[in-house]
C-alpha cells in the first residue's frame, strides 16, 4: 500500500488540476456569452444572404458569373474543415474532423478529387495521417485576441485565389453549428457555387423571381459574390467560436467533477491506510507490554 505522504502528493495533484480546470471553465464561460451574441447576430444575415444568391443562381442557369453559376463540374472538390488551435474543448475537434473524414470517403468513392483546406492546428493533425496527401494548405492563428471580419477575409481570399486560378470546381465547408453548451451540430455547408434552395423553404411559385440590377449586373455581382463568400466564412468562424467555448466549459466542468471525485477516493484510502498504520502500532505496544 503506498504511504501517507505518497496520497498526500497526489490529493495536492489532482487539487492543483482542478483549480485550473475550474478557472479554464470560467474563462470559457465568460467567452462563450460574447461568442454566441456574435453568432446569433451573424445568422440573419448570412442566411438571407445565401438564399438571394442561391435563387440568382437558378435564374442565370450556367449563364452567370462562375462564383455565382459554377463551373459546370463537381470533379474537383474543395473541403473546408473548420476546427480549433487547441484541445482541451470535450468532441469539438474529433467530431468535425469525422464528418471530414466521411464526406472525403464519400467523394473519393464517386470518383471525384479532394482538395483540403485545413483551418486549426487540429485540423491538419488529425487529417494528416489518412488523408496528408489532400492537404493543400493549413490556415492557423485566427482570432487571436479576437476573432473579427478580418480573419474570414484571409480565408476567403485563400479560396478565392484557388477558385480563379481553376484549383477546384465546388468548395464546402465543415464546422460545428452551435445549438447549446451541451450541443454542437456538425454541419456541411456547400460555399461554391451556392447550393439551390431547399424545396420547402419557400412557397411555390410558378415562376422564378425577376430581379433588376442598378446600376449594372456585373459590378453589382463583382462586388456581392466575394463579400457572401466571406460572410458564410464569417459565420462558420463565428459558430466554431461559440461551439469551442461551449464544448470547453462542459469539458472543464466535468474535469472538474472528476477530480472532485479523485480526491474523495483518495482522502478515503489515505483515511484507511493512516488508521491502519496506527491499528499495527497499538498491536505492536500491547504485544510489547504483554510479553513483559
Amino acid at each position: 500500500m503506498p504511504s501517507l505522504k505518497s496520497f498526500r502528493l497526489r490529493i495536492r495533484s489532482v487539487q492543483s488540476t482542478q483549480k485550473i480546470t475550474k478557472a479554464m471553465k470560467m474563462v470559457a464561460a465568460a467567452k462563450l456569452r460574447r461568442a454566441h451574441e456574435q453568432a446569433l447576430a451573424a445568422r440573419p444575415y448570412a442566411e438571407a444572404m445565401d438564399k438571394v444568391l442561391a435563387a440568382l443562381g437558378q435564374s442565370f442557369k450556367g449563364t452567370g458569373p462562375k462564383l455565382l453559376a459554377g463551373t459546370g463540374s463537381d470533379k474537383v472538390q474543395l473541403l473546408i474543415v473548420a476546427t480549433a488551435d487547441r484541445g482541451l474543448c470535450g468532441a469539438f475537434n474529433s467530431s468535425i474532423v469525422r464528418e471530414a473524414r466521411r464526406v472525403i470517403r464519400q467523394m473519393l468513392a464517386e470518383g471525384k478529387a479532394v482538395k483540403v483546406l485545413c483551418i486549426g492546428r487540429k485540423a491538419r493533425d488529425q487529417l494528416r495521417r489518412d488523408f496528408g496527401s489532400l492537404i493543400i494548405d493549413t490556415i492557423t492563428d485566427l482570432g487571436r485576441p479576437r476573432l473579427s471580419f478580418g480573419d474570414a477575409q484571409k480565408v476567403s481570399a485563400r479560396v478565392m485565389e484557388l477558385f480563379d486560378a481553376g484549383e477546384f470546381d465546388v468548395a464546402t465547408v465543415v464546422f460545428n453549428r452551435f445549438k447549446s453548451a451541451m450541443t454542437q451540430v456538425v454541419t456541411v455547408q456547400q460555399l461554391i457555387p451556392p447550393p439551390p434552395p431547399a424545396q420547402d423553404s419557400a412557397p411555390a411559385t410558378t415562376g422564378g423571381a425577376i430581379y433588376e440590377f442598378e446600376p449594372d449586373e456585373a459590378d453589382i455581382l463583382a462586388d456581392l459574390l466575394p463579400r457572401n463568400l466571406t460572410v458564410q466564412i464569417f459565420r462558420a468562424l463565428l459558430e466554431n467560436a461559440a461551439s469551442f467555448y461551449g464544448s470547453q466549459m462542459t469539458a472543464m466542468d466535468n474535469a472538474s467533477r472528476n477530480a472532485g471525485e479523485v480526491i474523495k477516493k483518495l482522502t478515503l484510502q489515505m483515511n484507511r491506510s493512516r488508521q491502519a498504520s496506527i491499528t499495527k502500532e497499538l498491536i505492536e505496544i500491547i504485544s510489547g507490554a504483554e510479553a513483559v
